[in-house]
């Protein structure tokens, strides 16, 4: 099946620059080619594309204009080296989306705030907004507060986790390879490209092999373990070499360059296993007629307006059950409220309670809410 089957239709795209692409020769910032990313992603996003950019260098940007040469081992001065870098880095985005008339804006993340529900919640519905506004968020790893337990580890995992945080329909990861083989190629003159794989396919960590330096630092091994990340959220992926002419342009055109890592066709059903796996039930509100035609016909938002009761102890971002007034489970979704809110809030319209309403009108948003 040809890829427009699954990308022509995505207006959602994560896209993530190693620190190999990011600099020339992991040092000096390419501001050519950051440049050029930029041209293409502000073209498509003329067409309505959305983008949100996963970059790595602030470290390796930071050491060069410290004047380090060699890569320290000490993390207060690899932190420190982030902070410096990051600016220079943010900067240098921003300028570059200025020449387009594109607002951007600085996220970054650490692993306790994807881990935390409610700085989940407060995470997405930012980016969300951002998205909805045109504005273009640059995100990267908090290196100056992060430590060795909490870290992502590589910035390959945290656009998986950003495009799962933005429901973004595809990821693109751009490298210093063509894509994906069957084997190293620098190892095994015989080693296959594989343009379209299943992103599930249990092999696929085996090719890769757990050795960096393949594919930059965090290596194939890291892109794979991404790429299968963001397909369990419904997410395809396309690894692709960040040098070639028009890469975004073509990958985002559904062309033929990189490697496609297909997520699961029924990318709901892909996203209610995630929720599934990840949280248990905490607590279960009953609705009026309306509110279960809006969920399950008009796949709209819940309001308070059509919760009639609320039954269980749970904090915001919690995973809830929906029911009818029979008792029949419709739908799951993280709250935006705790409990005591939710039964202050309850069949109860917005204008009512608005000074009340400080996480959005909705007790849960349709982008946090699956049915069952």
């Amino acid at each position: 099946m040809s890829r427009s089957q699954y990308l022509a239709h995505v207006n959602r795209w994560v896209v993530k620059m190693g620190s190999a692409m990011i600099t020339r020769g992991g040092e000096a910032l390419d501001t050519e080619a950051l440049a050029d990313w930029v041209a293409q992603m502000a073209a498509l996003h003329k067409d309505g594309k959305q983008f949100v950019v996963v970059s790595s260098g602030a470290i390796a940007v930071g050491m060069q204009i410290l004047g380090w040469q060699k890569r320290p081992t000490e993390l207060s001065e690899l932190q420190t080296a982030a902070a410096v870098g990051q600016m220079r880095l943010a900067g240098a985005w921003q300028e570059a989306f200025a020449a387009h008339n594109i607002r951007v804006a600085q996220v970054l993340l650490t692993h306790d705030d994807a881990a935390d529900r409610r700085r989940y919640l407060n995470i997405r519905s930012a980016l969300q907004t951002m998205c909805r506004l045109g504005i273009v968020p640059i995100i990267n790893e908090n290196d100056t507060v992060s430590f060795e337990e909490i870290r992502f580890g590589d910035n390959d995992n945290l656009g998986a986790m950003v495009a799962n945080i933005t429901t973004a329909g595809a990821y693109l990861i751009l490298t210093d390879q063509r894509g994906m083989y069957n084997k190293n190629p620098r190892e095994h003159a015989d080693a296959q490209f594989l343009e379209q794989v299943d992103a599930n396919d249990p092999t696929l960590p085996v090719m890769a092999g757990k050795t960096g330096g393949v594919l930059g630092s965090g290596g194939m091994y890291t892109k794979v373990l991404a790429a299968q990340k963001a397909a369990r959220s419904g997410t395809h992926t396309v690894l692709a070499y960040g040098r070639e002419p028009e890469v975004i342009r073509q990958a985002v055109g559904a062309e033929n360059i990189g490697t496609l890592f297909l997520a699961p066709a029924d990318s709901q059903q892909a996203r209610k296993q995630w929720l599934g796996s990840q949280l248990q039930v905490q607590g279960t509100l009953y609705l009026d007629d309306g509110a279960v035609q809006a969920l399950t016909q008009s796949h709209k938002s819940l309001l308070p307006i059509g919760v009639r009761r609320v039954e269980g102890e749970f904090a915001r971002g919690e995973l809830l059950r929906c029911c009818n007034m029979a008792g029949e489970e419709l739908a799951r979704g993280l709250s935006n409220y705790n409990s005591e809110d939710c039964r202050i809030l309850c069949g109860k319209h917005s204008q009512e309670v608005a000074r009340l309403l400080v996480h959005g009108e909705t007790l849960i948003h349709r982008d946090n809410l699956v049915l069952v």
